[in-house]
């Protein structure tokens, strides 16, 4: 039996979480002068490939033609109403910066937490002499965002991150501004499925939740604590908590996803079906990823690798971790650890969408090398000095030499921000 969750217990905070609606499209929009409501525009990551994906679409163009984030280019259909331009992201990044500074004359800068470009929280308690009541501040921010930006946002409204998250994604997305207590819990989270829609739970681990007999958010918050626990670990505390609105988490961490980790996942710009080109852009990624741990003075012992096949070959894949005797940041170590994972689980077939990830994470100051592995040690001077090089020159002004051949990714990323064209 479960204890009665008691929330009398858990701090009451005054949180907004800010969506912009079709950020993209709506920034997109208005460079050409165009109303983001009226216009019918779609941003797509490449103009010159017919299955690069839609990266954001106008109201209206969702409305009519059902054209949303997730389409292709080649499924936009050719009329004259319909304006498709390519993504500009530092003009996004640029909006982005513009939008947190509005944000921050509500309240001090410690008080937001970006989300992503398009998303943001915001901690408004002792505020109230200043903007008034919570809806009354979420209200003059909506509007001063569209006076001053001409976009539209939603709003959501709760006690913590969590709260404002899941009452921005399953509420106010469709009235503009709505507030969620937890009082709110039972009628309006527990109902809730697939479990999917839940912020926070995947198609994979649905999937696992369903073999449960777990359907509904109502099922999870109510199922064994103990049971969940033996079943994920930590994550299954997580999950328990979520699924009654509980969320301890501070608005300058993440909200809790588990313990930190060091990943990237890249959609193929062609399929790949020779293990040799597919180990290429694997060793790229192990760099990036191994550079990005190190820059944060981190090193993780658990190593996972997915791959996604083409549909064309009906789909599928893998996604299998393993756990390594010491951790690591280095990218030749990451590496081999991947290819022994790649030569037990890769099927032999056409690979569209790789994914790594570096967990079980420590700091990498608290690491003792064996000075009886002298190799190891001049590998991590190497990559320590590669990593000087790139953060002082740019990331393409040093490269490995697969990046230099037809199977590369890495020099045309290198151009890119946030993966697509500035």
């Amino acid at each position: 039996m479960n204890q009665e969750i008691n929330y009398n217990s858990f701090p009451k905070q005054k949180i907004l979480c800010i969506d912009m609606k079709s950020f993209y499209a709506s920034c997109a929009a208005l460079v050409k002068g165009l109303d983001p409501l009226q216009s019918k525009l779609a941003v797509v990551a490449d103009l010159n490939r017919p299955g690069s994906v839609v990266l954001a679409a106008t109201p209206l163009l969702k409305k009519k033609y059902g054209i949303k984030t997730g389409n292709r280019l080649f499924e936009i259909p050719k009329t004259e109403d319909i304006m498709v331009v390519s993504a500009e992201m530092t003009t996004y990044l640029k909006v982005s910066t513009e939008i947190t500074r509005l944000f921050n004359k509500y309240v001090p800068r410690e008080s937001i937490h970006t989300y992503s470009v398009d998303e943001s929280f915001l901690k408004i308690d002792g505020t109230s002499h200043l903007w008034g009541s919570i809806d009354q501040t979420a209200h003059l921010i909506k509007k001063e965002l569209e006076e001053s930006f001409g976009l539209a946002a939603s709003i959501g409204i709760g006690p913590n991150m969590l709260m404002a998250k899941l009452c921005l994604d399953l509420e106010a997305k469709q009235t503009g501004i709505s507030e969620w207590t937890y009082e709110d819990v039972p009628k309006k989270l527990w109902p809730v499925q697939p479990l999917s829609k839940m912020w926070g739970i995947g198609s994979k681990l649905e999937n696992r939740l369903e073999r449960m007999g777990i359907t509904t958010v109502g099922d999870l918050a109510n199922y064994s604590l103990r049971k969940l626990e033996k079943s994920f670990g930590v994550m299954g505390n997580q999950l328990y908590f979520h699924a009654h609105g509980v969320d301890l988490s501070e608005l300058e961490e993440s909200i809790l996803h588990g313990q930190i980790s060091y990943g990237k996942s890249q959609i193929l710009l062609r399929d790949y079906s020779n293990p040799q080109e597919i180990k290429c852009v694997l060793l790229e990624m192990c760099e990036e990823v191994g550079k990005r741990a190190r820059d944060a003075n981190k090193a993780g012992k658990t190593i996972q690798l997915g791959m996604k096949y083409s549909k064309n070959e009906g789909g599928g894949g893998f996604n299998r971790s393993i756990t390594i005797d010491s951790p690591t940041n280095q990218t030749m170590e990451i590496y081999k650890t991947c290819l022994y994972l790649f030569q037990q689980f890769y099927d032999q077939k056409t690979v569209r969408q790789i994914s790594l990830a570096l967990a079980n994470v420590v700091n990498s100051d608290t690491l003792q090398l064996n000075l009886l592995e002298a190799d190891r040690l001049k590998e991590q001077k190497l990559n320590y000095t590669m990593d000087w090089v790139r953060n002082k020159h740019g990331q393409d002004a040093l490269l490995r030499a697969v990046s230099y051949t037809s199977a590369g990714t890495a020099r045309k990323r290198s151009k890119l921000i946030g993966g697509h064209y500035a």
